[in-house]
């Protein structure tokens, strides 16, 4: 946009649980919440589309595939301070801002605020107390005027353990404060699933009590070794992942399914050898479908347009476009299809 702790199996269950069907933990009982229907008591629906959008620039292909939500990249710390801006250069309350939040939601899409991500300082990174941090989240979450926080951690900040905790001691905080948060960890994942920095992000939000509605896979970024079939890359990395969620937190098949997200970047990537096509979005989209998985996401909706021959500015796929022979918006349609 990548240690497992001693907690039990049967703890960590509570962390998706709380969730998706509500348990009880020694902090209280959790909200109330929908059961999962019975497995194989009706068809699973099709999962939600939720593509990356910047937060400050629109994009004609931003509405493509009609998401039901979207995911605002990102929010960091401006500089280093504790202060969230919109990519560390925008104020929360940025009128440009405001007004393409607006324009996002004006046909019932939902936003979700979405933290880190790959460039900028982390504001875990940044703030100095878990109450400064938390209230770094609740300011960014009112200026979307959002109740889905989405935490994209990657690189360093994945491996390093203060931040972390602190991290999940803030969440926590937003959420006693907010009823009703969902959170999203969005984290790498190799065909081979989940590694033990994940894990132990996980563990770390369980310890902390946070309840958490989504573990989002980028099925993306493998390494140059891994020169196959993107798409075939992404459902082995669902399948581990799936493995490993439903064993970490002692739930049921359709329930580890449920609270599973995949976020591919399309087209060209950053790596060499790795170009996710329409083919696989295709794959991905019915993959996700017949699990019953989430949501579905892309990185991301403004790369979702061909690259502009001729046009050295444009023609950058890693950041403006697919470098994929497509139509605009054609990645959203495979996608929400």
């Amino acid at each position: 946009m990548e240690r497992f702790s001693g907690t039990s199996a049967a703890g960590l269950g509570c962390l998706l649980a709380l969730a998706l069907t509500g348990c009880a933990t020694s902090s209280g009982p959790a909200p109330d919440a929908s059961p999962a229907p019975a497995t194989g008591s009706t068809a699973p629906s099709a999962p939600a589309y939720a593509p990356y959008v910047s937060a400050t620039t629109a994009s004609v292909t931003d509405t493509a595939g009609s998401p039901t939500t979207y995911n605002l990249a990102f929010v960091t710390a401006g500089g280093d301070d504790c202060t969230p801006e919109w990519n560390g250069t925008r104020a929360l309350t940025h009128a440009e801002v405001a007004s393409r939040v607006a324009r996002l939601k004006k046909d019932g899409a939902t936003v979700r605020v979405s933290f880190g991500g790959a460039f900028g300082k982390e504001l875990a990174a940044a703030c100095d107390t878990a109450s400064e941090l938390a209230e770094a989240y609740g300011a960014a979450l009112d200026a979307a005027g959002s109740t889905q926080a989405d935490f994209d951690i990657e690189g360093d900040e994945l491996t390093d353990a203060h931040s972390v905790a602190l991290r999940s001691e803030a969440i926590a905080l937003v959420q006693r404060e907010r009823d009703g948060l969902e959170v999203s960890f969005t984290l790498p994942v190799m065909p081979s699933g989940l590694d033990a920095d994940g894990l132990a992000l996980l563990a770390s939000a369980n310890d902390h009590g946070v309840r958490v509605s989504t573990v989002n896979l980028m099925t993306m970024n493998y390494g140059e070794s891994y020169t196959g079939d993107m798409g075939d890359y992404a459902l082995a990395a669902a399948r581990a992942a799936h493995s490993q969620l439903k064993k970490v937190f002692g739930t049921s098949d359709a329930r580890a399914w449920r609270g599973m997200a995949l976020t591919s970047m399309i087209g060209v990537n950053d790596v060499d050898g790795e170009t996710f096509t329409l083919q696989d979005a295709s794959q991905v989209a019915a993959f996700a479908r017949q699990k019953g998985i989430g949501w579905v996401s892309m990185w991301s909706a403004f790369r979702d347009r061909p690259c502009e021959k001729g046009n050295a500015s444009a023609d950058d796929p890693a950041t403006d476009c697919s470098g994929v022979t497509q139509k605009p918006g054609a990645f959203a349609t495979a996608f929400s299809g």
